[in-house]
């Protein structure tokens, strides 16, 4: 089972730091690497599911986060045990650096977006506030999905015997697929969207549809508490 599909929502493993630091509600200059770098591993080994080539830049800085937690774990003289001498502080500034990139890029965003309903001598149907509310990976964020995801995947392939299967479904079926079941259901459970057959290539096919649709903006995903049942919905232009 090969899947080629470009997901350029996976912006890299400081994306996902920055999301469990924000997740933890911890202070990003004080992390504790012991719990990060356990849910790092954990959100690093789904991706290694979805793609293997991507996987390898997130397996580096799992590397970079368990060197620090053995040094930290290291005895250091108290005359270097100061803040300079902090095996974090590397990690933490370009943790720092990437937030700043993320946050003036999404200020960035909303301002096209906001100038983008601005065209003269036209007259155009204002945004209804679900269209505002429903911006793709905002509310629900790609690393939700993923998380919610290694969970099903954990639970329904414990079921099965481990066998190969070899899933040559496109992509573009799956798509059609959840796009025909939310026409039917207003709001449906994600977790309701991979049924028997539990083969891993399908559950991972009907995943990166997901993905793909939301990148379209063509569904909209909503969780109603972390850890929650994530909701799929189809997009308000889309209904129909």
């Amino acid at each position: 089972m090969e899947y080629q599909v470009d997901l350029d929502t996976f912006r890299g493993p400081m994306d996902l730091l920055l999301y469990l630091v924000k997740r933890e509600e911890v202070d990003i200059c004080d992390i504790p690497i012991a719990r990060i770098a356990e849910q790092f591993i954990e959100y690093m080994r789904v991706i290694e599911l979805l793609d293997v080539e991507r996987a390898g830049d997130f397996l580096v800085t799992a590397a970079t986060l368990m060197e620090i937690k053995s040094r930290m774990l290291l005895p250091r003289p108290e005359e270097l045990a100061e803040e300079d001498d902090d095996p974090r502080k590397e990690l933490v500034r370009q943790l720092l650096e990437y937030k700043r990139f993320k946050e003036a890029a999404a200020l960035l965003e909303a301002q096209a977006e906001q100038q983008s309903y601005r065209v003269p001598r036209q007259t155009f149907e204002a945004p209804r506030d679900r269209d505002l509310a429903h911006q793709p990976l905002h509310q629900v964020e790609l690393w939700d999905l993923v998380s919610a995801f290694g969970r099903l995947m954990r639970e329904t392939l414990a079921l099965k015997p481990q066998q190969i299967v070899v899933d040559q479904t496109p992509i573009h079926v799956y798509m059609a697929m959840i796009l025909e079941r939310l026409a039917r259901s207003p709001r449906v459970a994600f977790s309701t969207l991979f049924g028997p057959p539990y083969e891993r290539g399908r559950i991972v096919g009907i995943f990166l549809a997901c993905l793909e649709l939301i990148k379209g903006q063509q569904i909209a995903a909503e969780q109603e508490e972390v850890y929650g049942e994530i909701w799929m919905s189809l997009r308000v232009e889309h209904e129909g």
